[in-house]
């Protein structure tokens, strides 16, 4: 069983997916209102997972003998100055979840806490996958700049874009 400040680190860590799942949110709805339903679609998706990341920490602690708890958090950024700018703020959004993953991670080492130390080695897997996919849009983003027909293709392939827990 992990210590007190283990437990407090992972219900922290579950409102803070919960949070980012919020500020998806945000970014989709910028996105919808500027008629980028495409884009909209890929930060949907993006909120999808973070409410299943959220609730991996929910099951994790229960299975652990721990009983989560819900807090409330901050409202989101709700402004945005253009498409590229959602996408930089979810890649920061993304390297402050790794960062935070790294300090449980490192907690639960310090406590040879075996089982939080196996369920977080999933969610630095995750990181990597989540901090390349910003990264890569992002870079499309600004390779592509003003060409509204590339503009145009990647919308069009975010708006393809779907959740799947099965591959999670």
């Amino acid at each position: 069983m992990f210590s007190d400040k283990l437990k407090e680190g992972l219900i922290e860590q579950m409102n803070y997916e919960f949070y980012s799942a919020h500020a998806y949110m945000a970014a989709a709805a910028y996105c919808s209102a500027e008629s980028l339903d495409g884009f909209a679609n890929f930060f949907l998706v993006q909120a999808e997972e973070e409410r299943f990341h959220g609730m991996k920490f929910y099951y994790f602690l229960n299975d652990m003998g721990a009983r989560a708890s819900f807090q409330g958090f901050s409202e989101p950024n709700n402004e945005f100055s253009s498409i590229l700018d959602t996408f930089e703020k979810g890649m920061k959004q993304e390297q402050d979840v790794t960062q935070r993953i790294y300090k449980l991670a490192d907690m639960a080492l310090d406590e040879r806490e075996h089982a939080t130390m196996n369920f977080l080695n999933w969610f630095i897997e995750e990181q990597i996958e989540e901090e390349s996919l910003f990264d890569d849009l992002i870079q499309k983003l600004k390779r592509i700049d003003s060409d509204s027909n590339a503009f145009f293709m990647l919308e069009e392939e975010l708006g393809k874009r779907k959740f799947d827990a099965d591959n999670q």
